[in-house]
């Protein structure tokens, strides 16, 4: 049995759930679980981020809690929020039947009325689970500030219900596409990790690994093309989910090999503006002379 008891153990329960993961990112994951301290993934936006919650949560044979941050997520969205329809309904009843207004006010804020959002459930979850705080920048820093305590002491308090500490504290999973600047308190909670777009090699063995049968051949030339486009001036540079999405794309075309005309048709996977189409079809013929290339 795999163990988590090491840097190799992260890495092998990692790539034994499909996650390709180099040394840094397993020894982040592997200090962020010993530590039990969050961890702040940043990078570009399809490079693996919020699939690490995902496969940590599967190698660990956990639940997976996700909260997904917006502009304007308050803390009730996230935390808890009491179960207005059914309070009503009870102070309803009670006021029928001439129920004392002290004892109805005390029983409409118990446990019965309450509704677990994200936060609070992963603080009061049996085991441990991976808490994934997904784009965290996107967020108000009203929010950001709120998240401390929790961050820190794995618990929050409830007026009504007091403080609630986590007996077996989440593994905590935030991450970043850096929308906006995350404050200094937020970042000292957390270890930190940056994943930048991956190698040639490390891209090529995620591409095999995911889309089952590709050959090897065409994995190289998608590989490459990707590499080459991601250094133009583009609004939105593929990450590699667009790269799984051209691979899939182009083997449920029975392709086996990339041309100009494949390569037109399919731009839709991996350029996800206008201005990235126009400007990707000017270029098709300079990036396959680099697809192609020895692959």
């Amino acid at each position: 049995m795999t163990s988590t008891s090491s840097i190799q153990g992260v890495s092998a329960l990692l790539s034994a759930s499909g996650y390709v993961a180099d040394e840094d990112i397993a020894t982040a994951i592997f200090l962020a679980m010993r530590l039990r301290r969050p961890l702040l993934v940043e990078g570009y936006a399809g490079v693996g981020k919020t699939e690490i919650a995902k496969v940590l949560a599967a190698a660990l044979n956990t639940d997976l809690i996700r909260l997904q941050c917006y502009e304007g997520l308050d803390a009730a969205s996230a935390l808890y929020e009491w179960n207005y329809t059914k309070q009503i309904l009870r102070i309803r009843l009670d006021e029928q039947s001439a129920h004392d207004a002290a004892d109805t006010e005390a029983h409409i804020f118990d446990e019965a009325y309450l509704l677990e959002r994200p936060l609070l459930s992963a603080l009061r979850h049996g085991g441990s689970p991976v808490l994934l705080i997904d784009e965290i920048d996107r967020a108000d820093e009203e929010f950001e500030a709120f998240l401390l305590e929790i961050l820190a002491e794995y618990q929050v308090t409830i007026p009504e219900l007091g403080t609630i500490t986590a007996q077996q504290p989440p593994y905590v999973v935030l991450t970043s596409n850096r929308v906006r600047e995350l404050g200094e308190a937020l970042r000292r909670r957390c270890l930190y990790l940056w994943i930048d777009y991956p190698s040639l090699p490390k891209e090529l063995e995620i591409v095999e690994r995911h889309v089952p049968g590709i050959e090897t051949k065409l994995a190289t030339q998608i590989c490459k093309f990707v590499e080459a486009l991601r250094e133009s001036d583009l609004d939105k540079r593929p990450g590699v989910a667009e790269t799984l999405d051209w691979a899939s794309a182009l083997m449920e075309l029975h392709s086996d090999h990339l041309d100009a005309q494949i390569a037109q048709s399919t731009l839709g996977c991996i350029a996800k503006t206008r201005r990235d189409l126009n400007l990707v079809r000017q270029q098709i013929p300079e990036l396959l002379d680099r697809a192609l290339d020895n692959a």
